[in-house]
């Protein structure tokens, strides 16, 4: 279905003077509000295909009904969250789920909803209908070459697919690894994979990146051959200067410094996109934001002032997207309170008094550099984020309208309470 100007305008005037007033003491005594305003226009972070239906367990999956059936559906349904937010302007592709049967018309859809192709990302994690080899055991680590050269050739296949939508870069993420001592060696595992991500990089367009992402478990639990953000940077390292550490923030063994990683990884000049989520235990890819806004706001602390110290364009530098599932909430939904989480951390973020904040670092006083942090973080910067929606012709409330709208029934409506978006 499709968001009418009427409905955003009416939603719109009904909360307009609520708004305003919430706004004026930005506008009127903070000398930068309306930079911050501009620059959360521009930010817009990518929806992943998958994430627009029910996730699946490790015991089942609980369909919500009205998941999109079909990659035409996939494209409407995000067309519909950037209406309602003007902040989700891009969707991420998974092949082979996501393959288009004309991409022109797909490109054509696309734009129609505002929305380009991100990253395109491949799947060797699983095991397809018509693929004659398994990746029970690896697929770019695996000891069999056969198997090692069907992960390539979906690789380059879906490089193939990135191109012909207008897409940019390509997400590589392996399950490859081990679940026992004395399973793998480890040697021959990692030197594999380096050489078939060499070929999949030399297939790769000269103005395109290559995302490699990392993870400390699971489906493996004694091993991952691309287990942590330095295995990550080296293989990016060693490929070339179009290979890039995707940062996922599930992706860490309990209470590591995801904001040091940035930051180093910036450094480096080889941070190059994230996967948002959040989490409690280990990959929970809960609403970003949800369990550990801090966090995430500590992260994007180092972003703002890397992606500066590197003269970097906030929006267009790294790449943005959402990885999460969703088993209990209504997919889209969720995904609307994840994009605002977002959006709120890089607001508090770039209201960080810099030079006070390295003031205090150079002088060793602990308290104070807290201070600034926290007063940043405490600052209630919902009125911006609502305005900058506003501006770009969005809703005030995106969740609240689409509740009202009683969307996902109509959505229930046209395509039944059965449908499946994804293969997870």
């Amino acid at each position: 279905m499709q968001l009418e100007n009427y409905q955003l305008a009416d939603h719109n005037q009904q909360g307009l003077d609520a708004h305003k007033r919430k706004l004026s003491s930005w506008t009127d005594s903070v000398a930068n509000a309306e930079t911050i305003i501009q620059k959360l226009i521009d930010f817009q972070i990518a929806i992943p295909s998958w994430a627009l239906g029910t996730g699946g367990t490790r015991f089942g999956r609980f369909p919500g009904g009205g998941e999109p059936r079909s990659l035409e559906e996939k494209i409407a349904d995000v067309g519909l969250l950037h209406a309602l937010n003007r902040a989700s302007g891009a969707i991420s592709l998974h092949i082979p789920w996501d393959i288009p049967q004309d991409p022109e018309a797909i490109k054509q859809l696309a734009s129609q909803h505002g929305l380009r192709f991100d990253a395109v990302n491949s799947n060797t994690f699983q095991d397809q209908p018509d693929a004659p080899l398994s990746y029970k055991f690896g697929s770019l680590q695996h000891t069999d070459a056969g198997v090692r050269r069907q992960a390539i050739e979906h690789n380059i296949e879906v490089i193939k697919h990135g191109v012909a939508l207008g897409s940019d870069s390509l997400t590589v993420w392996l399950s490859d690894g081990s679940s026992f001592p004395g399973q793998l060696n480890f040697r021959k595992a990692f030197n594999r994979t380096l050489d078939g991500l060499g070929e999949i990089y030399a297939a790769l367009p000269d103005d395109w990146k290559m995302f490699v992402e990392y993870k400390a478990f699971e489906p493996n639990f004694y091993s991952t051959t691309v287990g942590d953000w330095g295995s990550s940077y080296l293989y990016a390292s060693k490929l070339g200067p179009k290979a890039y550490t995707l940062v996922d923030l599930g992706h860490h063994l309990p209470n590591a410094n995801i904001e040091q990683i940035v930051a180093i990884l910036l450094n480096e000049g080889k941070l190059g996109g994230f996967h948002f989520n959040d989490s409690k235990y280990g990959d929970d890819d809960l609403t970003t934001g949800s369990v550990k806004p801090y966090q995430l706001f500590l992260i994007f602390n180092e972003l703002v002032d890397g992606m500066d110290e590197r003269g970097m364009n906030h929006a267009t530098g790294l790449g943005w997207m959402i990885d999460a599932s969703h088993n209990v909430k209504d997919p889209l939904e969720d995904l609307l309170q994840s994009v605002e989480a977002i959006q709120l951390a890089y607001a508090q973020a770039l209201l960080v008094d810099r030079a006070a904040l390295e003031e205090a670092r150079e002088a060793n006083d602990v308290v104070r550099a807290q201070e600034i942090l926290q007063e940043a973080f405490r600052t209630d910067v919902r009125p911006l984020v609502a305005e900058a929606r506003l501006r770009a012709g969005g809703a005030l409330q995106p969740l609240a309208l689409f509740r009202s709208l009683n969307i996902r029934q109509q959505l229930i409506s046209e395509r039944g309470l059965k449908t499946v978006a994804t293969g997870l």
